[in-house]
């Protein structure tokens, strides 16, 4: 009997990507295609869809071509993708009403104010797990139907259809306006603000007050089962599409941290901490947000807290586009390990405002701390120590609502590269950081996601045997220097705060 594979869709904030793999949860070919990041006003993000759509077509070629593969060798596609990215188009046609409003994009905060106004921004939060925040997907949507000519009537005549980036690449993926499943897991949903976390299913009476058709939603289902098959005019046709996870949730199983207590962080375009609570569906009241880890087929649904930070990687893409003070991303680990700290400088990357624990809309970003003495080797220092920071923060919000505190935080993503970074993330932290053999942990997990469900891997615990240690962080800070940073961090944040006026346009 001939090997068999699963292949990953990983359709990302910056780029997307096909990874193929093995049985062992290795690696075996990668294809990657970066798309354009569109910034028509301030605050504003926006992503091409159809870019995206032809980008995931030519990435499954170029990994299927890498292996020397066919779909014959795939058992199973699973994707992840980046969540609450908003796609709206029309069902009869296939194409997009207006271009994808990315996660970071802030331009509904009038939105957000106006639905806050009755209730606060927490108005939903018991149901849905998630504050009123420009950050989900529901603003996204009614700022398309508010503001796209023409698009209410289509969407209330019942021809427009809404989903995260997973459901435009599965709609199209299984047929298009042929024969397309619209569909998204619960992850995916749970980051609409319109899934009750309890029941799974979309609440009519926040749907009511967005003034979102329900027609537009896609049906939810498990991460872990086939969805459909993939179309005759595919590379991959009726392969079955199998396992569909949100990216962090994604690399939180790829993981393999499936019991109660265990966590990850993720380092890229953003960064994001999971902490799985199991079954119990946990209410923050430091700030985190409740949010669904996973549901395998019939099984019950497994939750999470999640401390979600805007800026990490993207800080380092701004100072290399945006300033030119680098020319490639890993120079910045370069120009940092010249000086032996970060020579008072602190840098609050609030581009987006202030995600978790502080939820501020009105902060912008901020370099505090400058002298005459400092330099660039110190802004880039200053650049990687804000991802620990912020990071030091979530995990304090979430040792504040679990019962067990962590003990050892588990990282992927591209920045865990950084070893300077890594270790002066144990340092602020107190605690080990360690980074798997296989740090491609967002497509594995939606691997592994689409395995279970056509029985490439049989348990749990195959998945778990597959997980290995590369390398391990321990704290060499003390306490005192700790406690110090600690609280200078704290103050730049805190100037960061109230930026944004009623006559601000940024």
């Amino acid at each position: 009997m001939s090997k068999k594979y699963v292949i990953a869709i990983d359709q990302g904030t910056t780029s997307s990507r096909a990874i193929v793999f093995d049985h062992a949860g290795e690696v075996v070919s990668v294809g990657q295609k970066e798309h354009e990041q569109i910034f028509p006003a301030a605050g504003w993000v926006e992503h091409n869809p159809e870019e995206i759509w032809v980008n995931v077509r030519e990435v499954i070629g170029t990994a299927l071509s890498k292996a020397n593969l066919t779909r014959h060798d795939i058992e199973a596609v699973g994707i992840t993708n980046q969540r609450e990215t908003t796609v709206v188009w029309d069902k009869n046609t296939g194409e997009a009403v207006y271009n994808a409003i990315v996660w970071q994009d802030t331009r509904t905060q009038d939105i957000v104010d106006a639905l806050a106004a009755d209730g606060g921004i927490e108005r939903y939060k018991e149901k849905v797990g998630l504050p009123l925040a420009t950050y989900f997907a529901g603003t996204k949507i009614k700022w398309i139907l508010d503001n796209v000519d023409g698009a209410r009537e289509r969407a209330e005549a019942g021809d427009l259809l809404f989903g995260t980036t997973d459901t435009w690449v599965l709609w199209n993926l299984t047929g298009g306006p042929e024969s397309g499943v619209h569909v998204t897991d619960v992850t995916n949903a749970s980051r609409t603000l319109f899934m009750d976390l309890k029941t799974l299913s979309w609440d009519k009476q926040i749907l009511a007050d967005f003034g979102v058709p329900a027609s537009m939603l896609p049906e939810i289902k498990s991460s872990s089962e086939v969805y459909g098959t993939v179309a005759s005019n595919q590379l991959l046709r009726e392969v079955p599409v199998a396992g569909i996870l949100g990216d962090q949730q994604a690399a939180t199983f790829g993981q393999a941290a499936f019991t109660a207590g265990t966590a990850k962080n993720t380092y890229g375009t953003g960064c994001f901490l999971i902490f799985n609570t199991g079954t119990e569906i946990v209410n923050s009241t430091n700030g985190l947000i409740t949010t669904m880890a996973y549901k395998l087929g019939d099984e019950a649904p497994v939750y999470a807290l999640e401390g979600s930070i805007a800026v990490a990687g993207s800080l380092v893409q701004w100072l290399r586009d945006n300033i030119g003070m680098i020319a490639t991303a890993p120079e910045i680990e370069e120009l940092a390990n010249q000086v032996e700290d970060n020579g008072g400088v602190y840098i609050v990357p609030a581009f987006s405002g202030l995600f978790a624990p502080y939820w501020r809309s009105d902060a912008r970003g901020a370099i505090v701390g400058l002298t005459r003495f400092a330099n660039k080797h110190h802004i880039a220092r200053a650049a990687l120590e804000s991802t620990a920071f912020q990071t030091r923060e979530v995990l304090d919000a979430v040792n504040a609502d679990a019962e067990v505190p962590l003990t050892e935080l588990k990282v992927d993503g591209g920045m865990v590269a950084n070893e300077q970074l890594m270790q002066f993330q144990a340092d602020i932290l107190g605690v080990p950081v360690v980074r798997p053999k296989v740090t491609e942990t967002t497509a594995l997990g939606a691997a592994y996601a689409a395995g279970l469900a056509v029985g490439f891997w049989k348990d749990l615990g195959e998945l778990e045997a597959n997980w290995s240690e590369d390398k391990r962080w321990v704290p060499a800070m003390g306490e005192e220097e700790r406690e110090r940073s600690l609280r200078l961090w704290k103050k730049a944040v805190t100037r960061t705060f109230d930026w944004v006026d009623e006559d601000t346009k940024a």
